[in-house]
């Protein structure tokens, strides 16, 4: 049997695109024991296989994605079985050559070429139709939700000014979250995400809940609060969470989020200005001490000592002169544990609660200033945002109609 450790060959060139997976992935249940090729779902007059499901979870093992993987595939097959219908119905499905396009492209991402991509995967046991068929439903889709909503979606200048106006305000859009961190090593990563992922299902749509069992498991610091990071400036959400946590309702939780040496789950806990998403330009800049120690006492003084001796960035050149590193970065850049470490931090506010070396040195962070200039092209860039983020909005409510209307039968 394959096992994470088996995989270095594929996961890691592939390890990038588990991001771009987050929006085309719906859920499943594991198969029985009856012939692959029987019928696990019939949606509509459609089934979805057994061997289907199996196919799709070591798909998305390969690509390292977080959650359920059994009702990840599970749903995502049911899923895209309405779209083809759709796309049947209204001439939209994927052409032959928007497939070996789209699979070319795919395959880039991991620095490969198709035939390569396709050999990886099958030496992963993963056929070359599951990867097609992936690659096809998320074109048809995307054709029809271009076409049925794309006038509807097209983002006015007013708008974009509105979205550079509220980014670089102090006093602009707010959002109030919650935190749950977990440690994890290459030995217990699968068992974790498990779990997270279960505990994730059964906190959703419970404040109380989700802060007890903060309190009762999270690493962060703010475990002992219930997890509540209070209101921060939209704009200082990391991009990639911000988008997961604007759709959703207050008390809704995410799916588990990788964050490097951690994995987390997050709770929407209130949100001022709904509907608004901030340039993906937003550059940081911060600076780093590491403290030989990890989080011993020893060291945990030191950096109380380093930061009583400072009061801004600039301050530690007369104080550690070479003996930190100041780093700025576009914030989608930023590594991700660093990132929603200065969530938590305004300007000139450090953070210890980090670690490097397999725990051995303290990272000593200080968040230096935030900036939302934008480089040329950014107006352009700002635009997409807010266009895809109305595209998927109007998306995911039509899927939501079509799978309401929809005779779907879980086959034992």
């Amino acid at each position: 049997m394959t096992t994470q450790a088996d995989r270095p060959r594929i996961a890691g060139p592939l390890k990038t695109l588990t991001a771009a997976l987050a929006l085309s992935l719906v859920p499943l249940t594991p198969a029985t024991a009856q012939s692959p090729f029987s019928a696990a779902v019939t949606v509509n007059d459609q089934i979805v296989t057994h061997y289907e499901i199996t196919q799709r979870v070591l798909f998305l093992e390969v690509l390292n994605a977080p959650g359920d993987l059994q009702e990840e595939a599970r749903e995502a097959l049911i899923n895209e079985r309405l779209q083809r219908e759709v796309g049947e119905r209204f001439g939209m499905l994927a052409s032959i050559d928007d497939i070996e396009e789209g699979m070319a492209e795919f395959a880039g991402r991991a620095n490969m070429n198709t035939e390569a991509f396709l050999g990886a995967l099958q030496n992963e046991g993963i056929s070359p139709e599951t990867f097609r068929d992936f690659v096809a439903a998320g074109i048809t889709w995307r054709n029809i939700v271009r076409a049925r909503f794309g006038p509807r979606a097209q983002v006015t200048e007013e708008e974009i000014d509105r979205a550079l106006t509220l980014s670089a305000s102090d006093g602009g859009a707010q959002i109030n979250v919650a935190e749950l961190v977990v440690p994890v090593t290459p030995e217990n990563a699968d068992q974790i995400r498990a779990d997270i992922a279960r505990l994730a299902r059964e906190l959703d749509g419970s404040i109380g809940a989700f802060s007890e069992a903060a309190r009762a498991y999270s690493a962060a610091a703010t475990g002992r609060q219930g997890g509540g990071l209070g209101w921060r400036p939209l704009s200082a959400i990391p991009p990639q969470l911000r988008a997961i946590l604007l759709p959703m309702n207050v008390g809704d939780v995410t799916d588990p989020v990788p964050l490097g040496p951690a994995i987390a789950i997050f709770q929407l806990r209130g949100l001022d200005e709904t509907g608004f998403v901030s340039p993906e330009v937003m550059a940081v800049e911060y600076a780093e001490v590491l403290i030989p120690g990890g989080h011993s006492a020893e060291a945990l003084a030191e950096a109380q000592d380093l930061r009583d001796s400072i009061d801004t960035c600039d301050d530690l050149n007369g104080v550690r002169p070479g003996g930190f590193e100041l780093v700025s970065l576009p914030i989608a850049d930023v590594p991700g544990d660093i990132s929603l470490e200065l969530t938590r931090l305004d300007a000139n506010e450090v953070s210890t609660g980090l670690t490097r070396a397999n725990g051995t040195q303290l990272l000593f962070l200080m968040l230096c200033g935030r900036s939302t200039e934008l480089p040329e092209g950014g107006r352009d860039e700002v635009r997409q945002a807010l266009f895809q983020q109305r595209l998927e909005s109007y998306a995911q409510g039509y899927l939501a109609e079509l799978r309401a209307d929809a005779i779907i039968d879980e086959n034992p």
